[in-house]
């Protein structure tokens, strides 16, 4: 199959389960929303290395949110259920509770299983705190020296999948780039997905442990590093390629992770020099959900 001249490889994206929560943050003004968002998502790459996968999921007008205020909607995610519990805490006490005029509400399905998270940041009021209402949602009112911190009550997880992907090879490493950032531009119009990698995009592609280092959980996918074309002998790499980047995507179900594949791919073959569009899986081995290339077009 081919896009604009761009070979899709008939092959496919090996995801797997995850637990997601989905939370929106809101502030006096978009710029300060987006920077509690930033600061609440960091550090979340990938749960090889990171204490969870985190990321800005889409922006929300003021006319859409509970407190009538400009916010993003951010994602963190989990295989584990007490883990997560754990990063929502630690993430939204320390990096949206300290941030300026920012609040807090839940943006699940209402049949998501519940974490207590106005419930235990309350204890931060030492007793000045106030359970209240805003739109109809429970929440806390904490008081703090630049006035209130909003929270809601209760924030809902889930079942959600993680590690949808796939790969950009182009003849340089500009055009790799370039295809992977518009990419990225498009996946953001996907409501419900996160591209949790440093801008969207993935340069250090990995595969699960090592050849040689036996410590190591994750090492470099050697089959894909053009500058090692030569020397490894299972080289996946065509001729004329000589950048790659990878994109990986969270979400909250698998229609999420086809449509952002699908957008973000659209979107990369339209680039000058991408030569072909492949994914990573590990032929099962790793998660149990298999997104076929072919069948996203």
């Amino acid at each position: 199959m081919e896009i604009n001249g761009v070979e899709i490889e008939d092959n496919f994206a090996e995801a797997f389960s995850i637990k997601v929560s989905r939370l929106l943050i809101t502030a006096a003004t978009r710029k300060f929303a987006k920077i509690a968002a930033t600061e609440a998502t960091g550090f979340g790459s990938s749960v090889i290395g990171c204490p969870s996968e985190a990321g800005i999921d889409s922006y929300v007008p003021p006319t859409e949110t509970p407190d009538g205020r400009p916010g993003y909607t951010i994602m963190i995610c989990h295989p584990q259920k007490k883990e997560l519990e754990n990063q929502i805490m630690e993430r939204i006490g320390q990096c949206v509770l300290t941030a300026p005029t920012a609040a807090v509400f839940d943006a699940m399905d209402a049949d998501a299983e519940k974490s207590k998270l106005g419930h235990k940041l309350k204890f931060f009021g030492d007793g000045y705190e106030k359970k209240m209402e805003v739109a109809g949602r429970t929440v806390y009112s904490i008081p703090i020296m630049s006035g209130e911190f909003v929270v809601e009550e209760t924030v809902g997880f889930k079942k959600g999948v993680a590690g949808g992907n796939f790969f950009i090879m182009a003849e340089n490493q500009t055009s790799a780039l370039v295809a992977a950032d518009v990419a990225v531009s498009a996946i953001s119009s996907v409501e419900g997905v996160i591209t949790p990698f440093p801008g969207g995009i993935v340069a250090s592609g990995s595969k699960v442990g090592s050849k040689k280092y036996k410590f190591m959980h994750a090492t470099t996918n050697e089959n894909f590093c053009p500058s090692l074309r030569d020397e490894c002998p299972a080289c996946e790499i065509p001729t004329g390629v000589n950048g790659i980047f990878e994109i990986v995507i969270d979400g909250l179900d698998e229609d999420a992770i086809k449509e952002a594949m699908k957008a973000g791919i659209n979107a990369a073959v339209k680039v000058p020099g991408v030569k072909k569009i492949c994914a990573g899986n590990y032929g099962g081995s790793l998660g149990k959900c298999h997104i076929q290339l072919h069948e996203l077009f």
